[in-house]
């Protein structure tokens, strides 16, 4: 069979302080994923090799790595795809926490603050709220959002500027302030008023090139941008 070499980057806090990195050879064919090989690299080379996964199917997002320098899935990246050998590493802007783990606490404070939900407070709670198939297309893209957080490490801004909310989470608030049924859009245009905000994104659009879901959180922040400036204009004439 087939083998390629994967250069994992392991982090032991308990064992020392630095990374390092360490050589697998790995037997591969077509249908062999990143995931796979790091399955295999635990399950039959080394089983202190730390890292998430869960559904392997693209969907729930746990699964990020960085493969070659880009933000990827193990599940949705195939072996097959790279020529010469795999370098492998933990999502970057990210605390590590141990080998690929990395710590998403502020990536998930910043989602939280931008209520990445329906808001809406005018039913009893027993109201279906009705929507049209146009009303929907205009949110739909945006709606695929599975918080891997590739976008984030995609994201320059952020690897700078961790307060910057970044491409997820401004995506995100953009979906809900879209939808027909949401009354939440007062709540987050402070969010997305502020510095750290929509203003602090350059548009590199590296974000949306490694979505694996083609969201375009570039696009979302752009149209995230125009909304913000409208709510800032009436602010002014209203002062």
């Amino acid at each position: 069979m087939t083998t390629k070499q994967l250069s994992i980057q392991r982090y032991l806090p308990e064992q020392g302080s630095a990374p390092y990195w360490q050589d697998f050879e790995i037997p591969f064919d077509d249908s062999t994923s990143v995931l796979d090989a790091l399955n295999y690299v635990k399950e039959e080379l080394d089983g202190s090799l730390s890292y998430r996964w869960s559904c392997r199917m693209a969907i729930c997002g746990s699964c990020g790595v960085m493969v070659n320098n880009t933000p990827k899935l193990g599940c949705q990246s195939f072996l097959r795809d790279y020529e010469g050998a795999l370098k492998i590493a933990p999502l970057a802007h990210f605390p590590v926490q141990k080998d690929l783990i990395v710590d998403m606490e502020l990536f998930l404070d910043h989602l939280a603050a931008v209520q990445p939900y329906l808001v809406n407070d005018s039913g009893e709670g027993t109201e279906t709220f009705k929507q049209t198939p146009a009303q929907m297309e205009k949110y739909k893209q945006f709606a695929g959002c599975i918080n891997c957080g590739l976008c984030y490490s995609a994201c320059p801004q952020f690897g700078l500027n961790p307060e910057f909310l970044g491409p997820a989470a401004l995506t995100l608030a953009h979906r809900y302030n879209l939808d027909s049924r949401d009354q939440g859009k007062k709540q987050r245009m402070p969010q997305m008023n502020r510095e750290e905000g929509v203003w602090s994104c350059t548009f590199v659009g590296f974000c949306s090139e490694v979505c694996p879901k083609n969201v375009d959180p570039a696009a979302a922040v752009n149209q995230g941008k125009v909304e913000s400036a409208k709510d800032m204009l009436i602010g002014i004439f209203k002062g």
